[in-house]
């Protein structure tokens, strides 16, 4: 399966940030949302990523006065990308070997969505549903 077939399932909306937006606005903001990660844009260029573990990260390093800091200052600049092409078991690997939990979806250079470990576990999931129920149809015409 690959991640385009991901992306036509859940569809392609990605919510993202200004890095000026300030910290205690990103926190409302993933709680409003149930979300673990924003894609951070500059413009119409990805400039980072930021999620609920830089926050947590930051709040341990500089105590709650964190939350008046702005996005830009705690995001992740170093993004790990994938393709539409790209296939679900790279990334799973990707995931794992990384410790990563979402990865934003670009395709010529252009955000096009994101995919989190849990888009991927369902994936699987479903890929094994499906291969389970080919068996059982091919056992009963037996």
């Amino acid at each position: 399966m690959r991640i385009a077939d991901v992306l036509r399932g859940k569809g392609p909306a990605v919510v993202t940030v200004d890095p000026g937006t300030s910290v205690e606005a990103l926190i409302g903001e993933l709680t409003r949302r149930n979300l673990g990660a924003l894609v951070v844009m500059q413009g119409n260029a990805m400039v980072g990523i930021v999620t609920e573990r830089d926050v947590v990260h930051q709040i341990h390093e500089r105590g709650p006065g964190v939350l008046s800091a702005t996005v830009g200052e705690i995001m992740t600049v170093a993004v790990f990308t994938c393709a539409p092409g790209d296939t679900v078991d790279s990334l799973a690997a990707t995931m794992t070997e990384r410790r990563i939990r979402h990865l934003p979806v670009l395709e010529d250079g252009r955000l096009v969505g994101i995919v989190s470990i849990g888009d991927v576990v369902k994936s699987r999931i479903d890929e094994l549903q499906s291969e389970r129920d080919q068996l059982e149809a091919y056992i009963d015409r037996r």
